[in-house]
């Protein structure tokens, strides 16, 4: 930790550690006395920079001596000022002149080339391969500092209670959210990153998105494709991207000298007025064709941001070295509204004491993107005083003193027994869909209890019933917590009985590790992997006469344990003893009466027209010695690593899980004879260029071993024969139902989505009066339709192929949003 600490203190405070430091600040404004927030501000032919403050205010700390600062912001030109630190601190104010761009060579160019923009972008496009790759490799100090605010808001909200909880004023102005992060940020190409926080300090609540570390704000042009984590699933053309010339027009608006440099001014023009593209200006250092400043902006009415009205996105290049340049600060700003409350804000990184291409020791990279210093938020505001590179403004000052006493009375024992009373009080309509939630006032116990909706329920096997279910949870220390959920559960129809205990033991938060254990009496549904809860099931029975869930009993006991024994390979295993009996239907009761359907029998493999009150054999009591484990391989497992354990990242390669399931013949009674082992193969939200994200799943398995093999064993697959779903889990299907498929031999299945996420495909029209078997063949089982999502599933035999397809509405016609393709043999 010492030598990270070193690291930014030496980046962001000083340039000599040895020596005295003094003061610089002062005020950056316009020809018109106008502040000019943000103007970045460095020392030439030095990594050592800061930006001002909304108010135009910066300061640095400084060694006595000379030095040159250059202070840089889009529409203004270029100052560069020498400046002498003696022995006591300095006031330098300055005033910037607002930009001018010659049109001199501008009108040279164009005689000679009416596509004088166009021949400059394609020399930096030429080279746009050549910049990304110029340095292999790079670390630097990063600070990154963040606020919200709210704007504006309706008079008719801004009672005392809103106004008094946000902190406003009589306008319905205030900061909602301030945040700030000092790292240590390392890059190796193409793709290893390593970024160490060494401080860290929020105060308020983050009601939006939030970009709160250095890889959050790398901001990159020169990359093909802009992503924005959080604003928007889609990919946006760079304006210097090797193909920009499809999707932009360029046009020179005038060329400056800035200290020796020919700097070329374009505007960024997309041709297409509703898109994936930028506008604004970019800057271009002339004769080396690299960016030397980029001024670019989004709005959601022509560019689909999520959350917010507008994004303005400002970088600002300094050399340093010779060949290499690196951006010296990053800038977000963003505005909104929503129901009547208007917010904006900012992100901003600032950069500091690069070193390029630096020799980083062996496994120095090893996955761990991002590491929080075990005292990253303890730093107090002396200590930020002495290391922030942006001053506050009042306003922040005030928020951050005031958000500071409330976070300290809130630790007080007053505030606790008040927070307690208040935050165990249960809220009835809550509870009735949320269940009830309470805790003690140091949290280290807690008690939840399970929905109202999930306690009483109606099935055709046990009639009405009550399944009671709380979960009792002890924090033992930051790495140690234990939880016991016991369950009660009684059906006045078959008045059977049930009670089971599940409980886990985490111990070790770095390794995913815990060890689990239950044991009791249960009525459980025959397909092990999921169909519908007992909640929709009621609903289904009860309003429609649809008892879609089949259910039997187990008396049963099970331990395990699972842990992550290197990184991105996750082991677990249990053992499982069972006693199990078929049951059947006993209660037929329900609300509405419905003429064309009547209720199935509790044997799923009944034929069509068996009665309800069925008895026929599924299979006979009998006792499962169990044996479960499984392997998942996460391969280049990236992730975090904060004081209180490890939080893992999804990859961009697939995830393998391979399972292995033996019945154990014999022992303990055990009747069950059998082997079971599949393979797994997944990946979610796969970027596919500018098209959105593709999600898939394989899998493939069976049983090499079936010699006694019973129903609740059989490999099952995630259904949904009701109308409500999740069109985003990959490997659920739509309609199939819950257990005609259920096999005891070999499988294989497939899962393909793609969300277009508003890409030119979405402008496909669908044909109204599409037939499926026209394009497939097979048999047309059924069709289901609303205004939001549409399937079709076709059964041949052992073939099952399903494809899905999300639409939008414009006027009379309907376009394509997203697709999702099911394959499976059984």
């Amino acid at each position: 930790m010492k030598k990270h600490l070193l690291l930014i203190f030496t980046a962001l405070c000083s340039l000599t550690a040895s020596a005295q430091q003094y003061k610089l600040s002062g005020k950056i404004t316009g020809s018109k006395n106008n502040p000019i927030p943000f103007t970045s501000v460095y020392i030439r032919n030095s990594t050592y920079g800061t930006t001002a403050n909304e108010n135009g205010v910066y300061q640095f700390k400084l060694a006595p001596g000379t030095y040159n600062l250059t202070y840089r912001f889009v529409g203004y030109n270029e100052k560069v000022i020498k400046v002498t630190i003696t022995d006591h601190d300095e006031t330098l104010n300055v005033q910037m002149d607002d930009e001018v761009f010659g049109t001199e060579r501008v009108a040279a160019m164009y005689r000679k080339n009416h596509d004088a923009a166009d021949t400059i972008m394609k020399q930096v496009i030429k080279k746009r391969k050549y910049y990304i790759e110029e340095a292999a490799s790079y670390s630097s100090a990063v600070y990154v500092k963040a606020v919200q605010k709210l704007l504006s808001a309706p008079k008719s909200l801004l009672s005392k209670e809103v106004v008094r909880t946000l902190d406003l004023d009589s306008n319905g102005r205030g900061i909602l959210y301030q945040q700030e992060s000092l790292s240590e940020y390392n890059f190796q190409r193409p793709d290893k990153i390593k970024e160490i926080t060494i401080a860290n300090r929020m105060a308020g609540i983050n009601t939006a998105f939030s970009y709160n570390k250095a890889s959050d704000l790398q901001v990159n042009f020169y990359n093909n494709v802009f992503t924005i984590n959080g604003l928007s699933t889609r990919g946006y053309v760079s304006p210097l991207a090797s193909n920009a010339h499809l999707f932009y027009n360029y046009k020179l608006l005038g060329v400056s000298n800035e200290n020796g440099r020919v700097i070329d001014k374009i505007q960024v023009i997309p041709k297409r007025a509703h898109g994936q593209y930028f506008q604004g200006d970019i800057y271009i250092v002339d004769g080396d064709w690299r960016l030397y400043s980029a001024d670019l902006y989004l709005e959601n009415g022509m560019n689909s941001l999520n959350l917010i009205d507008t994004l303005k996105i400002t970088q600002q290049y300094v050399a340093i070295t010779d060949s290499v340049w690196m951006p010296a600060a990053v800038q977000y700003n963003f505005k909104g509204a929503v129901l009547g409350f208007k917010f904006g804000g900012y992100y901003e990184a600032i950069f500091n004491n690069y070193k390029i291409n630096p020799t980083f020791p062996e496994h120095f990279f090893t996955g761990e993107v991002l590491k929080i210093d075990t005292a990253a938020n303890t730093k107090k505001e002396d200590y930020w005083a002495s290391v922030r590179p942006v001053p506050l403004t009042k306003m922040e000052a005030r928020d951050y003193q005031k958000k500071d006493s409330i976070a300290a009375y809130k630790k007080t024992d007053a505030y606790l027994d008040t927070l307690q009373h208040s935050k165990n009080h249960i809220n009835y309509p809550g509870y009735l869909i949320f269940g009830y939630y309470a805790s003690t006032r140091s949290a280290k116990d807690s008690l939840y209890i399970f929905p109202f909706i999930q306690t009483f329920y109606y099935n055709t096997v046990e009639g009405f019933g009550i399944n009671a279910k709380i979960k009792l949870t002890r924090q033992i220390d930051d790495f140690h917590n234990f939880s016991i959920t016991p369950d009660v559960r009684y059906g006045f129809g078959n008045k059977l009985f049930s009670a089971n205990i599940y409980s886990e033991y985490k111990n070790d938060p770095f390794h995913n590790a815990k060890f689990f254990t239950g044991f009791g009496s249960d009525v459980l549904d025959l397909n092990n992997v999921g169909t519908r809860s007992l909640y929709f099931n009621t609903l289904s029975t009860l309003l429609s006469e649809n008892n879609y869930v089949k259910y039997y009993r187990s008396h049963y006991g099970l331990f395990g344990y699972q842990r992550e024994v290197a990184n991105g390979v996750l082991l677990s295993g249990s053992l499982s003893y069972a006693s199990r009996s078929q049951l059947y239907n006993t209660s037929y009761g329900h609300i509405f009466d419905n003429k064309n359907r009547e209720y199935t029998s509790n044997n799923p493999l009944a034929p069509p027209g068996t009665p309800a009150d069925d008895h026929s054999f599924l299979f006979p009591d009998n006792q499962a010695l169990t044996f479960a484990t499984s392997a998942t391989f996460t391969f280049d497992q990236q992730y975090i690593t904060r004081p209180t354990g490890k939080v893992n990242l999804p990859s961009k390669y697939p995830t393998v899980t391979v399972n292995y399931r033996k019945g154990i013949k014999g022992a303990f009674g055990s009747d069950v004879d059998y082997d079971f082992s599949s393979v797994d193969i997944s990946q979610y939200n796969i970027r596919v260029g500018l098209t959105g994200f593709s999600s898939f799943k394989l899998t493939a398995g069976g049983f090499f071993n079936n010699k006694t093999v019973y129903y609740m064993d059989y490999n099952h697959f995630l259904g949904n024969q009701g109308t409500t779903f999740d069109p985003t889990y990959i490997g659920s299907f739509h309609f199939l139902p819950f257990y005609q498929y259920s096999t005891d031999g070999a499988f294989l299945e497939a899962h393909y989505q793609h969300n277009f996420a508003g890409s030119i495909l979405n402008k496909i029209p669908i044909i109204r009066n599409f037939k499926l078997e026209e394009v497939i063949g097979g048999n047309y089982l059924t069709t289901k339709n609303n205004r939001n999502y549409s399937e079709f599933y076709v059964g041949v035999q052992r073939l099952i192929f399903r494809v899905d397809y999300g639409v939008s509405y414009a006027g009379d016609k309907k376009y394509i949003q997203g697709i999702r393709i099911f394959y499976g043999i059984r």
